[in-house]
């Protein structure tokens, strides 16, 4: 063979080439690592925006916790600032009663701003601003808003808004000084107390108390009179006996006595004063567009027969009218007070708050007037804005020809005598409904003997809750002071 034709046969690599080919090989590692250190760069950079975004979301989220605390916290300091101003002026109100303008002599509502200083720094911390609404005429609620803030924070305020009132003494249905019956045709609506004791025939649905624990019982009260009794005993179905509570605390009746001067004096000033007819009393008749016509009584209706009171003294006096003769028409006072040094007729529609006082200064017995209803006198609505109050030195009388079906809306006082319809023998009428509250000093009665033999067959009392702290102008108030009735806050 040609050696010429034939390749060389193959022989370890040269050193050029061995050297040339790990050259590249470095050269390829080189490669590799710089392509890895940029992998982990780039999950570097992100893992530490993704990280930096949360920490800033958790910052951001852990200073708007701290800004609600912050806020949180201002808020609670205003609040217990704006307590402790309805707190001072309830302090205010048990000292100064009377005292709608925190101690001022100008007679607007406010705002009146007091500083507030931490107890334990001595350092002011804030302020609280009062706004005072005193009672409307005919109610004993007044209204105490108190706006309080702090300094470091002025712009955070919290306010509190309370009401408060003095119950007045009309919070019974019926309160009595002595000894009573409630016979099984007579029903009571609210509220009933007697300092004396109680005989319970009739059914009421609310508590029904007595100042004795027991008593002797009165012969005029029925079988087995005279009988030493519970201080309330009777023949009530057991539904109303639940209502029974005795012994309670005595209500002292004479507290109403020192109205009469105050009522008097109002009563010149900026009410309606009579002085005495020199005939037989006045009459007022309501009407619905409130106003009131006024009359002198010049005469008595003849005939009428003799009645027996409730102390068992016979009058042979008629109590109702013949002739009148009218003296004007006046709208109710702007004090709602009307005072009469005689006795007087009440009737008609009541539409406003007034009360009549019928009394001679000082108290006698044999000169004390009488307040005499003839009529019905109703309000024009029963929504607590009409009220009348009255309030006699001695009694308060339904009339002999008084209507079959009697409606009488008011607080009744009878101060030294009763609330009472004498009792003419054999003449009955129908019922008659109370709606508001009886005072009564002596014995009351509607109605006499059982069976009925004279009066109304039935009698309804039913309690006006809006007397409780909307009474007559000037009636007479607990001794309690004010009670705290409504609480909000913003």
């Amino acid at each position: 063979m040609n050696d010429e034709l034939c390749p060389p046969e193959a022989g370890p690599p040269s050193a050029e080439v061995m050297n040339f080919t790990a050259m590249i090989k470095n050269q390829s590692k080189i490669f590799l690592s710089a392509g890895q250190q940029g992998t982990i760069l780039i999950y570097l950079a992100v893992t530490m925006f993704i990280f930096s975004l949360v920490m800033l979301g958790l910052l951001g989220y852990a200073t708007m916790e701290l800004r609600v605390t912050r806020s949180t916290v201002t808020s609670e300091q205003a609040f217990q600032i704006a307590e402790a101003g309805v707190n001072y002026y309830q302090w205010h109100l048990a000292y100064f009663p009377n005292d709608f303008w925190d101690g001022n002599t100008s007679t607007t509502p406010g705002p009146y701003v007091h500083t507030y200083v931490d107890s334990a720094t001595g350092q002011i911390i804030g302020k609280f601003a009062l706004t005072i609404t005193p009672p409307a005429v005919g109610s004993t609620i007044v209204t105490i808003k108190s706006d309080g803030y702090i300094s470091s924070a002025p712009l955070t305020d919290r306010l509190v808004t309370v009401r408060y009132g003095v119950p007045s003494l009309a919070q019974y249905a019926f309160l009595a000084n002595g000894d009573i019956w409630i016979g099984d045709t007579e029903n009571v609506s609210g509220q009933f107390f007697s300092n004396g004791g109680v005989k319970f025939d009739g059914t009421g649905n609310a508590p029904i108390m007595s100042a004795k624990n027991t008593y002797t019982c009165d012969d005029w009260q029925g079988s087995p009179c005279p009988a030493l009794e519970n201080g309330i005993w009777g023949a009530a179905p057991q539904s109303t006996q639940n209502f029974w509570q005795y012994p309670v605390p005595n209500q002292d009746f004479s507290a109403i006595t020192a109205n009469f001067a105050t009522l008097k004096t109002s009563a010149q000033s900026a009410g309606v004063y009579l002085a005495p007819s020199n005939a037989q009393g006045y009459s007022l008749v309501f009407k619905n567009d409130g106003t009131i016509d006024f009359y002198t009584v010049t005469s008595l209706a003849a005939g009428e027969p003799s009645g027996e009171d409730t102390n068992f003294a016979w009058h042979n006096t008629s109590l109702d009218y013949q002739n009148r003769t009218l003296l004007y028409n006046k709208a109710i006072p702007p004090n709602g007070i009307i005072y009469v040094e005689d006795n007087v007729w009440v009737e008609g529609t009541v539409k406003g708050k007034v009360t009549v006082a019928a009394a001679v200064l000082p108290y006698n017995s044999g000169t004390a007037p009488n307040i005499i209803i003839p009529n019905n006198i109703v309000y024009a609505a029963k929504d607590g804005t009409n009220v009348l109050g009255l309030m006699s030195q001695q009694n308060i009388l339904i009339s002999y020809l008084s209507p079959n079906d009697l409606e009488v809306d008011g607080a009744l006082i009878a101060q030294n005598g009763a609330d009472q319809r004498w009792y003419y023998p054999g003449n009955t009428k129908n019922s008659i409904t109370i709606y508001g509250s009886i005072a009564s000093n002596l014995t009351w009665t509607w109605s006499w003997d059982v069976p009925v033999d004279s009066g109304y067959i039935n009698t309804f009392t039913n309690y006006d809750s809006n007397l409780l702290y909307g009474p007559p102008p000037s009636f007479p108030l607990s001794s309690s002071g004010y009670q705290q009735i409504s609480w909000s806050s913003n």
